[in-house]
Protein backbone atom coordinates (compact mmCIF):
# COMPACT_ATOMS: atom_id res chain seq x y z
CA UNK A 1 0.00 0.00 0.00
CA UNK A 2 1.41 3.34 -0.84
CA UNK A 3 1.78 6.38 1.38
CA UNK A 4 -2.03 7.85 -0.32
CA UNK A 5 -3.56 4.70 0.70
CA UNK A 6 -1.70 4.58 4.19
CA UNK A 7 -3.30 8.62 4.24
CA UNK A 8 -7.07 7.25 3.83
CA UNK A 9 -6.64 5.14 6.41
CA UNK A 10 -5.37 7.04 8.64
CA UNK A 11 -7.76 9.90 7.67
CA UNK A 12 -10.62 7.56 8.64
CA UNK A 13 -9.20 6.40 11.96
CA UNK A 14 -8.71 9.90 12.74
CA UNK A 15 -12.58 10.90 12.39
CA UNK A 16 -13.51 7.66 13.89
CA UNK A 17 -11.59 8.33 17.34
CA UNK A 18 -13.40 11.86 17.37
CA UNK A 19 -9.65 13.57 16.95
CA UNK A 20 -10.64 15.84 14.33
CA UNK A 21 -14.89 16.49 12.89
CA UNK A 22 -14.87 16.39 8.67
CA UNK A 23 -13.15 14.23 6.16
CA UNK A 24 -11.11 17.37 4.68
CA UNK A 25 -9.29 18.08 8.36
CA UNK A 26 -8.44 14.02 8.71
CA UNK A 27 -7.02 14.64 5.21
CA UNK A 28 -5.38 17.55 5.88
CA UNK A 29 -3.45 16.20 8.94
CA UNK A 30 -3.24 12.30 8.18
CA UNK A 31 -1.04 13.81 5.13
CA UNK A 32 0.66 15.94 7.22
CA UNK A 33 1.86 13.18 9.35
CA UNK A 34 2.95 10.75 6.38
CA UNK A 35 4.30 13.63 4.09
CA UNK A 36 4.89 16.71 5.98
CA UNK A 37 3.34 20.24 6.18
CA UNK A 38 3.57 21.86 2.98
CA UNK A 39 5.42 19.01 0.70
CA UNK A 40 4.26 18.49 -2.30
CA UNK A 41 2.78 14.64 -1.21
CA UNK A 42 0.70 16.26 0.97
CA UNK A 43 -1.04 19.13 -1.09
CA UNK A 44 -1.75 16.13 -3.87
CA UNK A 45 -5.21 16.86 -5.33
CA UNK A 46 -6.45 13.63 -7.01
CA UNK A 47 -6.38 11.17 -4.33
CA UNK A 48 -7.22 13.66 -1.86
CA UNK A 49 -10.19 14.75 -4.19
CA UNK A 50 -11.13 10.50 -4.07
CA UNK A 51 -11.47 10.72 -0.28
CA UNK A 52 -13.28 13.28 -0.46
CA UNK A 53 -15.56 11.50 -2.72
CA UNK A 54 -16.40 8.57 -1.08
CA UNK A 55 -16.74 10.32 1.90
CA UNK A 56 -19.14 12.80 0.46
CA UNK A 57 -21.87 9.71 -0.45
CA UNK A 58 -21.37 7.90 2.75
CA UNK A 59 -19.75 4.94 1.03
CA UNK A 60 -16.74 5.44 4.32
CA UNK A 61 -18.06 3.55 7.61
CA UNK A 62 -18.26 5.89 10.02
CA UNK A 63 -18.42 8.98 7.88
CA UNK A 64 -21.30 11.19 7.38
CA UNK A 65 -22.60 11.95 3.68
CA UNK A 66 -22.39 15.89 3.18
CA UNK A 67 -20.82 18.52 0.42
CA UNK A 68 -16.98 17.79 0.89
CA UNK A 69 -15.56 17.97 -2.49
CA UNK A 70 -16.28 19.89 -6.04
CA UNK A 71 -14.44 17.40 -8.51
CA UNK A 72 -16.37 15.34 -10.29
CA UNK A 73 -13.73 13.35 -12.34
CA UNK A 74 -12.32 12.31 -9.26
CA UNK A 75 -15.39 11.45 -7.91
CA UNK A 76 -16.48 9.22 -11.21
CA UNK A 77 -13.00 7.66 -11.22
CA UNK A 78 -13.68 6.23 -7.63
CA UNK A 79 -17.28 5.44 -8.23
CA UNK A 80 -17.07 3.36 -11.33
CA UNK A 81 -13.66 1.64 -9.15
CA UNK A 82 -16.29 0.51 -6.88
CA UNK A 83 -18.54 -0.81 -9.20
CA UNK A 84 -15.83 -2.79 -10.72
CA UNK A 85 -14.70 -4.03 -7.39
CA UNK A 86 -17.83 -5.53 -6.87
CA UNK A 87 -18.00 -7.44 -9.58
CA UNK A 88 -14.33 -8.48 -10.14
CA UNK A 89 -11.95 -8.76 -6.47
CA UNK A 90 -9.31 -9.87 -8.59
CA UNK A 91 -8.74 -6.34 -9.29
CA UNK A 92 -8.38 -5.47 -5.55
CA UNK A 93 -4.86 -6.71 -6.17
CA UNK A 94 -3.30 -4.06 -8.82
CA UNK A 95 -4.61 -0.50 -9.08
CA UNK A 96 -3.03 -0.05 -12.50
CA UNK A 97 -5.07 -2.92 -13.46
CA UNK A 98 -8.20 -1.08 -11.87
CA UNK A 99 -7.01 2.21 -13.34
CA UNK A 100 -7.47 0.99 -16.80
CA UNK A 101 -10.44 -0.58 -16.30
CA UNK A 102 -11.73 2.16 -15.01
CA UNK A 103 -10.79 4.52 -17.72
CA UNK A 104 -12.35 2.09 -20.47
CA UNK A 105 -9.55 2.47 -22.95
CA UNK A 106 -8.69 6.08 -22.45
CA UNK A 107 -5.29 6.73 -21.62
CA UNK A 108 -4.23 9.11 -19.11
CA UNK A 109 -1.98 9.25 -15.77
CA UNK A 110 -2.54 7.31 -12.60
CA UNK A 111 -2.77 9.76 -9.92
CA UNK A 112 -3.35 7.53 -6.73
CA UNK A 113 -7.16 7.39 -6.97
CA UNK A 114 -7.07 3.96 -6.81
CA UNK A 115 -5.10 3.37 -4.27
CA UNK A 116 -7.00 5.20 -2.48
CA UNK A 117 -9.81 3.39 -3.07
CA UNK A 118 -8.07 -0.22 -3.11
CA UNK A 119 -6.76 0.79 0.59
CA UNK A 120 -10.38 1.52 2.03
CA UNK A 121 -11.71 -1.26 0.60
CA UNK A 122 -9.09 -3.59 1.56
CA UNK A 123 -9.25 -2.30 5.36
CA UNK A 124 -12.70 -2.72 5.13
CA UNK A 125 -13.84 1.08 5.58
CA UNK A 126 -15.94 0.42 1.77
CA UNK A 127 -20.12 0.29 2.36
CA UNK A 128 -21.73 -1.53 0.10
Amino acid sequence: MNKYGQAAILAVELIQSKLVDTPEAAWEKATIEIFGAGTSGQGKGCPRSTFLALCETGSVKGIAPGVYTNSKKNKGYAFRALELLEDELSLLNDSRVLWKKVLNGNEKKHNSQMDVVLALWNEGFIVN
